[in-house]
């Protein structure tokens, strides 16, 4: 499918602003990359804890925030579309994970709870919910013996984690569909328990340690994707279009993690899934731009590089904009409508597609030029009539 048929735009005739552009990206980037001592890392590359609280009845993250604020260093995103929020804390050990969960627990209570001295049956174990009835069923009347008690205990617990409570008992009435609830036990159950409007429904840690392994091999994935693209191109075309290449897609990365940088997001590992999309997708839109030069050089061989290189991307438009047009508006769909989780994921995607495409044009194709003309500075003058073209065939080899 053709959008445009026998267009003639003269890109690289625009390609400075666009070159002062790049230029002036890339040095906000770095600028800001060195004034905040490196890119802002996720959790899990920095070491730390991802801890999921599901509410009842989710408050304004800002509350949440607030509460938790006062007394812990974190982080708290939402979950587009559920009632959960995951926090990020700061720690290295599994005690201080276990205090700082119980801060967690405990400030959100203070700020969303009414406990008035009961058990939180959205924060209780076996252990915990078996001991506290124990005592007020036997002054209740009511005829359980240990393993009885425990199995009743067990199967309220599994009752509050399975669909559709997955974990969060809104109202202890509820817990009469429970096998074993008689009218007697429920109303113990009142008595000595209360549903929090929250309840902690997972938690992830990362070592500083693996952090730091993730951080490594991040780098190495990304750097070996460059190396091995680079010497693919070099094999199938010339090393010149595999120097071209990589630099544009190398200038695609440091751009993105450069805004990444300026607008204060985090690097975790889906957005280095992305870079590594962008990587291989950027890649991808430079060989077919590189793929077109190499034909046109066996047709055109007396037309200057630059006219042959200028027809060449003016060849390729239409699929330059079906395939990076609709790629943008899905990377754009999960940008706006993709919830917090794939914010990260989807503005690099969004960054990469918009300077991926452009660099192809305006990056590696000139790259081409700069050397011809450096290397045609090296020669002596031709003894040719002046005004002859220049045969573009000399210039580049053809495999």
């Amino acid at each position: 499918m053709e959008l445009f048929k026998n267009t003639n735009f003269d890109f690289l005739g625009r390609k400075w602003p666009f070159i002062g552009m790049s230029l002036v990206l890339t040095a906000a980037g770095l600028v800001s990359l060195v004034l905040k001592g490196g890119p802002r890392y996720g959790i899990d590359f920095r070491g730390g804890a991802l801890v999921t609280v599901r509410f009842a009845k989710r408050p304004p993250v800002d509350e949440v925030r607030k509460a938790l604020g006062k007394r812990l260093p974190i982080e708290v995103q939402e979950v587009t579309g559920t009632n959960d929020d995951i926090i990020g804390i700061d720690v290295r050990e599994d005690k201080e994970l276990q205090n700082a969960r119980q801060t967690i627990v405990d400030e959100l209570n203070a700020s969303f709870g009414q406990n008035n001295g009961k058990l939180d049956i959205n924060a209780a174990g076996v252990a915990a919910l078996a001991d506290r009835l124990r005592d007020p069923l036997q002054r209740a009347g009511v005829p359980l013996n240990e393993q009885q008690l425990q199995d009743l205990a067990k199967n309220i617990l599994h009752f509050r984690d399975t669909p559709p409570r997955s974990g969060l008992i809104r109202n202890i009435a509820d817990l009469s569909a429970v096998p074993g609830v008689t009218p007697q036990v429920t109303a113990v159950l009142q008595q000595e328990l209360y549903p929090a409007p929250f309840a902690i429904r997972g938690t992830e840690v990362v070592g500083p340690k693996v952090g730091a392994e993730l951080q490594a091999k991040a780098i190495r994935a990304v750097l070996y994707a460059l190396g091995g693209m680079l010497v693919y191109i070099a094999f199938r075309f010339e090393w010149i279009y595999g120097f071209a290449a990589v630099i544009a897609v190398f200038h695609d990365t440091i751009i993105t993690i450069g805004l990444f940088s300026l607008f204060n997001k985090e690097i975790s590992l889906t957005v280095v899934a992305a870079l590594l999309t962008l990587v291989g997708y950027s890649m991808n839109d430079t060989i077919v731009v590189f793929d077109r030069i190499r034909e046109n050089l066996k047709i055109l061989r007396r037309e200057k590089l630059e006219t042959l290189i200028n027809k060449s991307v003016n060849q390729t438009l239409s699929r330059t904009i079906l395939t990076s047009g609709l790629t943008l508006l899905t990377a754009l769909s999960l940008l706006f409508f993709g919830g917090e989780v794939l914010k990260g994921f989807s503005f690099a995607l969004v960054v990469g597609i918009i300077v991926g495409t452009y660099s192809s044009i305006f990056i590696a194709s000139p790259i081409l030029i700069f050397w011809q003309d450096f290397m045609e500075s090296r020669k002596k003058p031709a003894l040719a009539p002046a005004g002859a073209p220049r045969e573009t065939a000399r210039r580049a080899k053809v495999k």
